[in-house]
């Protein structure tokens, strides 16, 4: 899926009453109770092959296992693969398989079925297809041994491998007419259909076979649905959750009250995205005064505080801090600066205005796209609006709209720069190509370790200097857990993985 946090567009408003819910202690495999997750989408689907990662990961974890997985620094470490390697070049992955695995269904998890498997993942119609799109087979040269053959490096590949591009279904499930809604893996969980409401609360018994039952931490888990914040927040003070990502950090200080614990990540970056550089739509975009005019437009301290009470950090750059990209010194590039983004616009052969369009959504938060036209509206640059509604993803990336403001994910470089900066990058709709942009990616991509940090952190400076985006701040992603239970944040992505939320001793 597109890695955003917080849209919930593609849920419906759900309220639910629950009953009560408690998480026994205990750990280490000696699970017990049942835990309740309040979640802010709906999976898509159960099919590995068209899965997404990010805030339905956990509905995946229960069900299914990954080759390789990330540890809570990030770090990769064995899953269903205990080894791997790469030849020279790394174009070519040797994947080797534990052989002790076996599908709910009862047949083995062997090398065939995790060939099968990735090239589905290429092959399908997923969202995220495209982390295999240079994978050009995976072959089982024995029962145990997996080979992966690339068209070219892929830095990011070991880490696709740890989220959904990695997850390996059962190939008895890949003609079933269930494979959307009754998912064959050989996870931790098994999904009972019958106790599951579709699009409301989906219900996970532990898996008795399972190969790993230190990550079984209880019994049953339970996950409901809530793309509503005031219906989250209401069922958190009432008790009704253990665990639950947030809709709105306004709402954090209730959840305290509550007893609950927050536990922060700052995972996103909020802000525009000066999407036609080129000006293909809107010729002003093309000239790097005018966009760099945008970025002084914007108080972040403020829009921070406004919209966020204050949870996050103030940044102009797209790279997280834990990035090699990452320069704290061009933190303060565009400081706040509504008489230099006049002047920038005069000088750009803009004095009287500028009138840009965008798309907006009350999903997203309404006050939110008041302050972007009053601030922009400060150094005379008008902003008109048009509510997509349903379509606000689509529409976004057809390409319709010159400037977008879409909270988006910060993840490791090279899954960053697929993501966002490539001319083949997903936020990239309108696909500019700059040669400087594309020499430093294809350092990144091929360079030694070194070299690659070097030209990411090159890439970073080049994009801030031209203006590509405009940031405000990174907000805080806060994830809440009740007095019985445990969890800690995992690196890149939205919520916890599964088997870190636990009974507290």
């Amino acid at each position: 899926m597109f890695r955003w946090k917080r849209l919930a567009a593609v849920a419906a408003v759900v309220a639910l009453g629950l009953t009560g819910c408690s998480a026994a202690s205990g750990d280490g495999g000696n699970s017990a109770g049942t835990l309740t997750i309040g979640q802010i989408l709906q999976p898509s689907t159960f099919a590995a092959a068209q899965s997404n990662w990010a805030n339905e990961s956990p509905y995946m974890q229960a069900v299914y296992d990954t080759l390789l997985t990330a540890d809570t620094k990030g770090e990769l470490q064995p899953g269903l693969a205990t080894k791997w390697e790469y030849n020279d070049d790394k174009t070519q992955l040797t994947l080797t398989l534990r052989d002790d695995v076996k599908f709910t269904d009862g047949t083995a998890l062997d090398a065939e079925a995790v060939a099968k498997n990735l090239v589905r993942f290429r092959d399908g119609a997923g969202p995220n297809a495209s982390y295999l799109v240079d994978m050009t087979d995976a072959v089982a040269t024995d029962a145990k041994t997996v080979t992966i053959t690339m068209k070219a490096s892929n830095p990011a590949l070991l880490t696709y491998l740890s989220q959904n591009a990695g997850l390996v279904e059962a190939p008895s499930a890949f003609d079933s007419a269930d494979i959307q809604t009754v998912p064959v893996g050989s996870g931790p969980y098994t999904l009972d259909t019958a106790a599951t409401v579709v699009g409301t609360s989906y219900v996970f018994d532990k898996n008795p076979d399972y190969w790993n039952p230190e990550n079984q931490h209880y019994d049953k888990i339970v996950m409901n649905v809530y793309a509503d914040p005031t219906a989250l927040l209401n069922a958190i003070k009432g008790g009704q959750v253990n665990a639950a990502n947030t809709l709105n950090n306004n709402d954090v200080a209730q959840m305290e009250a509550s007893g609950f614990t927050a536990n922060p990540l700052e995972l996103n970056w909020a802000g525009l995205t000066l999407m036609d550089r080129n000006g293909t739509v809107d010729p002003a975009l093309a000239n790097v005064k005018v966009r760099q005019a945008i970025n002084y437009a914007f108080d972040k301290d403020a829009m921070l505080k406004t919209v966020e009470s204050g949870f996050g950090t103030v940044t102009t750059q797209v790279f997280p801090e834990r990035s090699a990209a990452y320069d704290k010194s061009l933190d303060s590039e565009y400081d706040y600066n509504p008489a230099k983004a006049k002047e920038l616009l005069a000088e750009a052969g803009y004095a009287n205005g500028v009138t840009i369009q965008m798309p907006s959504s009350p999903l997203l938060g309404t006050a939110t796209f008041t302050l972007i036209q009053q601030q922009l509206a400060d150094v005379g640059i008008t902003v008109e609006y048009t509510e997509p509604g349903n379509n606000f993803i689509s529409d976004i990336l057809t390409p319709k709209y010159p400037v977008v403001y879409i909270p988006l994910q910060q993840g490791g470089d090279w899954e960053l720069i697929q993501f966002l900066i490539s001319p083949t990058a997903t936020f990239n709709p309108y696909h500019t190509s700059d040669d400087t942009v594309n020499g430093y990616i294809a350092t990144v991509q091929n360079g030694t370790e070194e070299e690659a940090a070097k030209a990411a952190k090159d890439l970073n400076k080049y994009l801030v200097d031209n203006a590509w985006f405009a940031p405000w701040y990174r907000p805080q992603s806060t994830y809440v857990t009740d007095a019985n239970t445990t969890a800690v944040v995992q690196p890149g992505n939205a919520v916890p993985y599964l088997w870190n939320i636990k009974p507290k001793a």
